[in-house]
């Protein structure tokens, strides 16, 4: 018999109903699989303890009185995305905020979060998110973040290696200021104990090390733009500023491709964060426009206003140059167009919450940016799909809307394969099988902006 269990969560102010995942069929709807750029119309998927039993064309499949129906009637079914590079709040004495966040996370449609910057709280918030007790995302979290400051020589870089691994952490998040001796100690230590890392580049590494050490990801395409420096280039000697853009100017186009190849070669993933370095830098997103965008009543005003002061921070400094900025966004665009015809993994994320990055919508930004580089729209969603399931080894988990999947999926009023925006037009979601229909989601986003008035 199919019984709905429902959970009253409440920290702080803020309550949830929370409903456990009950057997559900979504009856005649069209399905974006993301196993190639198709629709499958007319189709009936059944779902049963969180995973997709059964799909089958609705005139042949039968289904029990007792199973929930969910018209799919003009409808588009695809796979949940994935933000690649999120940030859980560091801090554990705002559970308010750390629910608010993974919130808006699943109100976009984003039902697993890789967690660039861990704390010791993420370890118990990720098993809660496991067990359906709060609605978030699956999290996929890092330790702390190795860097400069925080590895102060290569036995310790070890030891910390060792501390996140046996602490049950996913992967490690590496970060800027580590010269080679720490870096390849966190290396071989990683290797050694099997836990993966990830995230920066520090410049006296470079990038041809860290495709060479097999780092699982580079984020923001750090260390890319000094690789890609003119051989006589008179700046080669100067320290890149905010991931090179201070180099832009000097970069021989004629050496993406190579670059994109060595990428696909070394079989490291990148994460672009488009989003963030176009909202930072281009004069073409004045910061009056970013602050008057809806999602930003989702936000705390402290927040906003730090946004607003470290944009005009960067764009007041004395050798802002809008023309090198943009440059630096055309350099950008090129390489992830290069990196995804080279055959390197893409991998959908755009640092948020971060400046002018509000969580779960700045997603819908970085897939638009995808496609302005030139990818299609399947070839975006996969970045936040398919394609993160293959960097995981869990194909058979998710990713694609096929029989045996966890039932993370976004139901769209709109075919997404024809354009990236009707991504924004949802008629619910479905979390670990648990049905969130659009106008629930909308009700919890209001709460939240109301605290935020």
């Amino acid at each position: 018999m199919n019984v709905m269990r429902t959970i009253l969560l409440c920290v702080a102010q803020l309550c949830w109903v929370v409903a456990a995942a009950e057997d559900l069929a979504i009856t005649d709807v069209s399905l974006v699989p993301m196993d190639s750029a198709r629709i499958v119309p007319g189709q009936t998927v059944l779902i049963r303890d969180g995973y997709i039993v059964e799909i089958a064309a609705s005139e042949s499949m039968t289904i029990d009185e007792a199973v929930r129906r969910i018209d799919g009637r003009g409808r588009y079914l695809m796979p949940g995305l994935a933000e690649m590079h999120a940030h859980v709040p560091p801090q554990a004495d705002d559970p308010e905020w750390i629910l608010d966040v993974l919130y808006l996370y699943v109100a976009n449609g984003i039902t697993f979060a890789r967690s660039m910057l861990g704390a010791p709280h993420h370890l118990p918030l990720r098993e809660r998110a496991a067990r359906g007790e709060i609605i978030a995302p699956r999290i996929y979290t890092s330790g702390p973040s190795l860097n400069g400051n925080s590895v102060g020589s290569p036995a310790q870089g070890r030891a910390m290696v060792a501390a996140q691994q046996a602490a049950g952490y996913d992967f490690l998040k590496i970060h800027p200021g580590l010269d080679r001796e720490r870096f390849d100690a966190i290396v071989a230590e990683a290797h050694a104990r099997g836990i993966p890392f990830g995230g920066h580049v520090s410049n006296d590494v470079g990038l041809d090390r860290a495709l060479e050490s097999g780092q699982a990801t580079i984020d923001h395409l750090d260390e890319y733009i000094p690789a890609l420096l003119r051989d006589d280039s008179p700046k080669a000697a100067v320290a890149p500023m905010f991931f090179g853009w201070n180099l832009a100017n000097e970069v021989d186009d004629a050496k993406i491709v190579p670059v994109a190849r060595r990428t696909a070669e070394a079989g490291t993933w990148v994460v672009p964060t488009e989003s963030l370095m176009q909202h930072v830098m281009l004069p073409a997103h004045p910061v009056e426009d970013l602050l008057a965008r809806p999602e930003m009543r989702y936000m705390p005003r402290a927040t906003l206003s730090q946004w607003v002061q470290a944009t005009r921070n960067f764009r007041n400094q004395s050798d802002y140059d809008p023309q090198l900025a943009e440059r630096f966004i055309e350099v950008r665009a090129k390489l992830i167009k290069a990196l995804h015809d080279e055959g390197a993994g893409l991998l959908l994320g755009s640092d948020a919450p971060q400046i002018f990055n509000v969580p779960g919508f700045a997603i819908h930004h970085e897939l638009r940016m995808l496609v302005a580089a030139g990818l299609t729209p399947y070839d975006a969603l996969a970045t936040g799909s398919v394609n993160v399931a293959r960097f995981l080894g869990e194909e058979q988990v998710f990713g694609t809307v096929a029989v045996g999947r966890r039932a993370d999926l976004i139901l769209l009023e709109a075919n997404p394969l024809e354009d990236i925006s009707h991504l924004q037009h949802r008629a619910g979601v479905l979390l670990a099988g648990r049905w969130l229909p659009e106008e629930e989601l909308q009700a919890g986003l209001e709460r939240i902006a109301a605290r935020h008035q």
